[in-house]
């Protein structure tokens, strides 16, 4: 479980080269490489739709700031979070974990 000092730090700040987010390297971190994915699916699905953080807001019930935190990687997003974007979106931000297995 992460916890701790693990999220005393944003998923940003544990890549390599955080300035890369979120393409960066979190080798060692798969938690952080979890939001990482989630916030790059997030990021090229508003740029597709061409969404603001607002208009993406009103969709899923999620606050503008924590969805703007969620895409820069300053945050540890809550599974309601997830869900609630999820749904709002119609689509899957969860990866799929390398082995193509989605837990179902």
């Amino acid at each position: 479980m992460v916890g701790g000092r693990a999220r005393s730090r944003s998923p940003r700040d544990l890549a390599e080269d955080p300035q890369n987010w979120p393409h960066a390297d979190l080798s060692g971190h798969m938690a952080a490489a979890v939001v990482q994915a989630i916030a790059a699916t997030l990021q090229k699905v508003i740029a597709e739709r061409g969404l603001s953080f607002r208009r993406l807001a009103a969709m899923s019930g999620v606050n503008r700031q924590t969805i703007n935190d969620l895409a820069a990687g300053r945050c540890w997003p809550d599974v309601a979070t997830i869900a609630q974007l999820e749904a709002g979106l119609g689509i899957r931000l969860w990866p799929v974990s390398p082995g193509g297995s989605d837990g179902s």
